[in-house]
């Protein structure tokens, strides 16, 4: 069967993604409403009820936005670390204990078929963490939410098949935008999010022989547009000799529909 992946929404309203392998089938974060959760699901022609369990980043509210009220409808168990739990009390409602479980930043948990690693990023949040997804030597590694990339997060992320990597915002578009700058600030701090341009510096350092595909996430609605996240970053990429549709494409994420179910 293999690993199959979708990006069921990305951006500043919420964020939702799904991978599946013979045996298990995870969520990670669920940013948006139940109900519109349970839509996205369906343009994947996949059922909630079937899930295994639910992988939490962060707290920050596009990414547990939905979070309680599916754990509880579906009686689904949630994985995320120490800091995150403490940091979602009092905004996701009451879980039962029987579904509470702890996914340490920096660990390998297995889901049968599934190695799932964690690692940290730089965001402002309690401890944030996204992972990489393994299975039968394929490699699946998802990054948003982080004002930087370092050398670490590269090492850990590098060379996989598939990339879902935050490209964040324009710069130009965020100076010149309506945002406080305050704000502003913040996104381009280094507990922020990560702009096009750095996006593709960062990726020219992590793709490999067998990185085939790379989905371009967490775009912000008020300071990016598709076109040019994908235009930026590719003409970075080529800068360093890498060739959108050569060994690699590239391809979009949206905040409302999900991308098409995809094998590693």
């Amino acid at each position: 069967m293999g690993m199959q992946f979708s990006v069921l929404a990305s951006g500043s309203t919420g964020n939702a993604f799904y991978i599946e392998t013979e045996q298990h089938r995870l969520l990670v974060d669920a940013g948006l409403s139940g109900k519109q959760l349970e839509q996205l699901f369906g343009q994947i022609d996949r059922d909630l009820r079937d899930l295994t369990a639910i992988l939490v980043t962060h707290e920050h509210s596009d990414h547990i936005k939905g979070l309680g009220v599916i754990a509880r409808k579906y009686q689904l168990p949630i994985y995320a670390n120490e800091k995150t739990w403490k940091a979602m009390e009092g905004i996701i409602g009451d879980i039962p204990t029987e579904q509470k479980f702890i996914f340490p930043l920096g660990q390998v948990r297995s889901f049968g078929d599934l190695e799932v690693e964690s690692f940290g990023v730089s965001h402002d949040a309690a401890e944030p963490m996204f992972f990489v997804f393994h299975h039968e030597g394929k490699k699946l590694a998802l990054i948003t939410d982080t004002g930087y990339v370092s050398d670490r997060m590269k090492g850990i992320i590098k060379n996989a098949d598939v990339f879902i990597f935050e490209s964040n915002h324009d710069v130009e578009m965020l100076r010149m935008g309506r945002y406080p700058w305050n704000v502003k600030r913040r996104i381009l701090s280094d507990v922020g999010h990560v702009s096009n341009e750095e996006a593709g510096l960062a990726l020219a350092d992590v793709i490999g022989d067998r990185t085939k595909r790379i989905y371009l996430a967490h775009l912000s609605q008020d300071n990016n547009i598709k076109e040019l996240a994908r235009m930026t970053v590719a003409q970075t990429l080529a800068n360093r000799g890498l060739t959108v549709g050569d060994q690699f494409d590239l391809y979009d994420t949206d905040p409302k529909i999900a991308t098409k179910l995809a094998y590693v």
